[in-house]
């Protein structure tokens, strides 16, 4: 096999995430990108802004660059599975076996 230049390529496909804000900081967001607007005159989404503002985050994350470089492999936290609805739907059909 020849050897390329070009490395292979990194995965592309994105990964939807879905999170809840406080509305302190969902009314930041929306005057964030009101101001990104007035500033570059091209309006933006909030869900188009924060995958930027979060990579940006991180790279500025002198601390988080310094434990990626010391540790071997970091553990991946997996998401909590979400409580509540899956358990209040058993207690009212009167089925406790689907508690989460």
């Amino acid at each position: 096999m020849p050897e390329l230049k070009l490395a292979k390529l990194p995965d592309r496909v994105p990964v939807k995430l879905t999170i809840a804000v406080q509305p302190d900081l969902a009314q930041a967001l929306r005057q964030y990108a009101a101001v990104y607007c007035a500033t570059y005159g091209e309006e933006e989404s909030v869900e188009e802004l924060v995958p930027f503002m979060l990579a940006s985050f991180l790279e500025g994350d002198r601390g988080f660059a310094k434990a990626r470089k010391e540790v071997a492999e970091l553990p991946v936290v997996e998401p909590r599975p979400r409580r509540g609805r899956r358990k209040v739907a058993a207690q009212q059909n009167g089925d406790e076996s689907e508690e989460m």
